[in-house]
């Protein structure tokens, strides 16, 4: 993969629904992270994002984005709130989300709901596995399905968040400091 520019993603260009919970305060640490909400990916993830809108369209289905590219300094106050590697990226490693390639999200139905995914976004508990045992039926059957959509649009996931997917290859990837991104800026 190579390094390429991050893209702007906006309801209107894709098709998306979006709400940057870290942009406000109904996130795990109970306060904004981000000023301002721009919803940004890198070119391949954007392409990839693009493919899986489709995807969820041609079933009635919609995205809904929670966090796209991630300042490493937006990073760094999640792990200074959760230093859990099971849910938050250690600094030394950095996150996808800092390399633009990594994309939370649900699908959203034709009424405007989301599925349920067994627990909401950003809840960091086992339950939140893709794969947790003795999730109700339904339950795992949406996940499936967001992971279908996401798989068959190039993304791989993590085991332990349902909603988090990311291109295969990101850790060749340099992080990308908000400086770059123009602006997207921290609290």
């Amino acid at each position: 993969m190579t390094r390429s520019r991050l893209l702007h993603v906006t309801p209107e260009t894709h098709h998306v629904q979006i709400d940057l919970v870290y942009a406000t305060d109904r996130n795990f640490t109970g306060k904004p992270i981000y000023k301002a909400q721009h919803c940004l990916l890198l070119e391949p993830a954007e392409a990839a994002l693009r493919k899986a809108v489709d995807t969820a369209r041609s079933f009635g289905m919609t995205l809904r984005i929670f966090d796209a590219y991630r300042p490493p300094q937006a990073q760094k106050v999640l792990w200074d709130f959760l230093p859990d590697p099971n849910f938050i990226a250690e600094l030394g490693r950095g996150s996808n989300h800092s390399r633009g390639t990594a994309v939370d999200l649900t699908l959203i139905d034709e009424n405007g709901e989301a599925l349920d995914m067994g627990t909401g976004f950003d809840a960091m508990v086992a339950e939140s596995a893709h794969f947790y045992p003795g999730l109700p039926a339904h339950v795992q059957r949406n996940r499936t399905l967001l992971l279908g959509v996401m798989h068959g649009a190039g993304f791989t996931h993590i085991a332990s968040e349902w909603w988090h997917y990311e291109l295969p290859g990101s850790r060749d990837l340099a992080l990308i400091d908000n400086e770059e991104s123009g602006p997207l800026r921290l609290m």
